[in-house]
């Protein structure tokens, strides 16, 4: 009996196990992922006048063939010189206004504070406003494979945001920090790892990892995010409930690596050795505790390998859910301030 046992277990075939990529591998991954054609940045530029001692800037640029990417920029009046940049990202449903109660601080203390409207929300939609066509798109997506409205076709507006910031006579390329709130802290820390024309990252209450969220049945806040577009999707299918399966499922077509190589734990380490600062709340349910400290353990240990452990700092916010503090905000400038050094 022994013997037919052996013989059976040699007989079986052979599977291997998926190894995980290398940072470069998994940089070239998601650079490939994201790609399409470059095309002229055409920038248009307006001048809003000077308040308080500030100018502000409207802009816009060509992301690719079929998408321009409106901005705002503040700066101080008769800025002479080149300057470091923070970049703010907005949450699901806001606007690249909205950010101005961050960048207008921030261009008192010298930098030069720009923010975009992200995929399908502000100006990128026919009313002003996400919610609505921000779902349509990523349904789209589900049911056709095109675009990547979800957390990726911003990361690229980003990338072609840094490509005009740098040939700007005002910018110091090399001093161009990167922070966002929510949706914006996702693209944050994706982008970031990705491209290392970010200096400085600050994702707010973004951090997390889809898997453990998957795995532990801890997706239905995140979710909420998209629930219109998931919920047609399933009925698309004749699903009678989102469950866990089909919310994988889901991520596998829209936001594809989410949930396993383009993951937090997979993503944060890349960013090392530039200064990152990961601020979350501690009872946010976006962000469950157990997955986000997989998260911070293995950017802190990414940090320590390359011996830039005082470039890596987590904040957890005492008492706070899905939301951003005073206190967080301040940390954030003070974080940009020792960094980049306005």
């Amino acid at each position: 009996m022994k013997r037919l046992l052996l013989i059976a277990i040699l007989l079986m075939p052979a599977f291997s196990v998926a190894q995980p990529l290398s940072p470069a591998a998994t940089r070239a991954a998601f650079l490939k992922l994201i790609d399409r054609p470059r095309v002229p940045l055409d920038v248009q530029i307006a001048s809003q006048g000077e308040v308080d001692g500030l100018e502000r800037w409207n802009f816009s640029y060509a992301a690719d063939s079929a998408q321009r990417v409106p901005g705002v920029l503040v700066k101080p009046v008769n800025l002479a010189g080149k300057h470091p940049v923070v970049i703010s990202l907005h949450g699901t449903g806001g606007t690249k206004e909205s950010q101005l109660d961050l960048l207008i601080p921030l261009a008192k203390l010298g930098f030069i504070g720009v923010a975009i409207d992200g995929r399908y929300h502000g100006a990128r939609t026919k009313t002003g406003k996400g919610s609505a066509e921000y779902n349509d798109a990523m349904l789209r997506t589900y049911r056709t494979g095109k675009e990547l409205p979800f957390l990726y076709d911003t990361v690229w507006d980003v990338m072609r945001l840094l490509d005009y910031l740098q040939t700007r006579p005002d910018v110091d390329a090399k001093r161009i920090g990167l922070m966002g709130i929510s949706k914006g802290g996702m693209e944050t820390y994706l982008t970031a790892a990705v491209d290392d024309r970010v200096a400085v990252a600050v994702p707010f209450i973004g951090v997390q990892s889809f898997r453990w969220a998957l795995d532990n049945n801890s997706w239905q806040s995140r979710v909420e995010t998209f629930q219109s577009a998931i919920n047609q999707a399933a009925k698309d299918e004749g699903k009678s409930e989102v469950n866990t399966e089909f919310v994988r499922h889901f991520y596998d077509r829209v936001m594809p690596g989410i949930a396993d190589r383009f993951d937090g734990p997979q993503m944060l380490p890349l960013i090392a050795p530039r200064p990152l600062l990961v601020i979350n709340g501690d009872s946010d349910p976006r962000t469950p505790m157990a997955g986000l400290m997989e998260c911070v353990d293995n950017a802190r240990a990414a940090y320590a390998r390359k011996r830039a452990d005082d470039k890596f700092k987590f904040t957890l916010q005492p008492k706070t859910g899905h939301a951003v503090t005073p206190a967080a905000r301040q940390a954030a400038m003070a974080w940009m301030q020792q960094w980049l050094k306005p």
